[in-house]
């Protein structure tokens, strides 16, 4: 019996001391993976375009358990080297930036700090630049966009119906920050998406020459407004627009979230980039990594998707939408995810009167633009398809440009 009481508690001192090591062990592993993320913004809250990034590592923040530290309001130029810099010095393993302009920057600080993780929104440069720890992502938005042109075409239809307007008459306006493919991209296949339910739509299209510029946007809109557009959207990031529209109470589809609370009778809907499955799956790919000792495995150019939950819309605004808007726009999703509907067929629009059979787009990015890819493919504009950044370029008849604006 003594044998057998001793031989237990040899066997109970071994299950102890196992079930500590396992506890140490997840301890260890805890430690390991416990991550620093930065997020670096052009703005803050009070931009919608900030606000979505913002808010998307807010969900992610709490999800993953990270640490994140926010720096807001720097501008594109050295400013944003500075911020990495001081973001690296406070022990951040990644680091976001949401900008265009703040590419350059960041990848100066990633040739720096070959350690961390940085990770830039809407740049072109990651796939040519060969710095192995700078990447680019972004967001098929030209779906959604597609999606809100639906619910635009089918108000202009419903104020045509009422005898608001006649159908020759059916314009739109549109609000743009500068004539970058990215603005290019988004405004077209936003008409397009009017012009599969009102085939006799046109749009105007006017340029503020700034990302977020509140009073420049309100009179962008209301320039447009004046000129007999019926319904204005935007690809600019304050409440400029969307205010005016509901001042002069025309309907109005906004971007980046809803704006119906302070624009009730005018707002349809929005479009946006949910940023949170890429922010969660670099986090994850930089956790992996930490634990197994090894190089993060992160795509040099990373594309979302209406299918990956990176294109999204917000709810639509039954007060100003017209009826059928919802069941319209699923309609449109579910033909996007089979691959039935394809936003650029060249099928559906033209070029000075001639259809677009081949287009040479600037994929590789140099600064004289040097058009370098073949990207109309078996009578498909495939944007996004080279790279994640939009370079859809084209001017098309039906979008009339009142001023460019190329930025620096």
């Amino acid at each position: 019996m003594k044998k057998l009481s001793k031989v237990l508690a040899v066997i109970l001192v071994l299950a102890v001391a196992a079930a500590l090591c396992v506890a140490l062990t997840a301890c260890k592993d805890k430690e390991e993976v416990e991550l620093t993320v930065g997020l670096i913004c052009l703005h803050d809250n009070n931009s919608t375009y900030d606000k979505n990034f913002i808010a998307a590592m807010g969900e992610v923040e709490a999800a993953t358990k990270v640490k994140v530290i926010y720096k807001y309001n720097i501008p594109e130029e050295n400013a944003c080297y500075e911020a990495a810099v001081d973001l690296v010095d406070q022990g951040c393993d990644i680091i976001f930036a949401d900008s265009f302009g703040h590419e350059p920057y960041m990848m100066e600080a990633a040739k720096k700090y070959p350690n961390v993780q940085f990770c830039h929104a809407t740049g072109t440069n990651a796939h040519t630049a060969g710095i192995a720890n700078f990447h680019n992502a972004f967001a098929s938005i030209y779906e959604g966009r597609y999606l809100a042109g639906i619910a635009a075409g089918l108000k202009l239809n419903e104020m045509i119906a009422a005898g608001k307007f006649t159908a020759a008459e059916a314009k739109m306006g549109y609000v743009g920050a500068y004539t970058y493919a990215e603005v290019m991209s988004g405004y077209t296949s936003f008409y397009l998406g009017a012009k599969s339910v009102c085939p006799t739509v046109t749009m105007d299209v006017t340029f503020t020459g700034s990302w977020y510029n509140e009073d420049l946007e309100r009179q962008g809109a209301q320039t447009l407004i004046a000129r007999g557009c019926k319904l204005i959207s935007q690809h600019a990031d304050s409440m400029g627009a969307p205010t005016a529209c509901e001042k002069a109470g025309v309907p109005n589809v906004s971007y980046n979230g809803s704006t119906k609370a302070d624009c009730p009778n005018t707002f349809i809907v929005s479009s946006r980039i949910n940023w949170a499955p890429y922010y969660t799956y670099v986090i994850n790919a930089v956790r992996e990594a930490k634990k197994n000792g090894t190089a993060p495995k992160i795509e040099k150019d990373w594309t979302g998707t209406i299918a990956t939950g990176s294109v999204v819309l917000t709810e639509v605004n039954a007060t100003a939408a017209a009826a059928g808007t919802q069941e319209a726009i699923n309609n449109a999703k579910a033909a996007i995810e089979n691959g039935t509907l394809k936003i650029f067929d060249t099928s559906k629009f033209t070029v000075k009167g001639q259809p677009l059979t081949t287009y040479k787009a600037d994929v590789d990015t140099d600064k004289d633009r040097t058009p370098d890819t073949e990207v109309v493919i078996n009578g498909i504009f495939e944007e996004s398809k080279f790279r994640s950044a939009p370079y859809f370029d084209v001017e098309i008849d039906g979008i009339t440009l009142l001023d460019r604006n190329y930025g620096n």
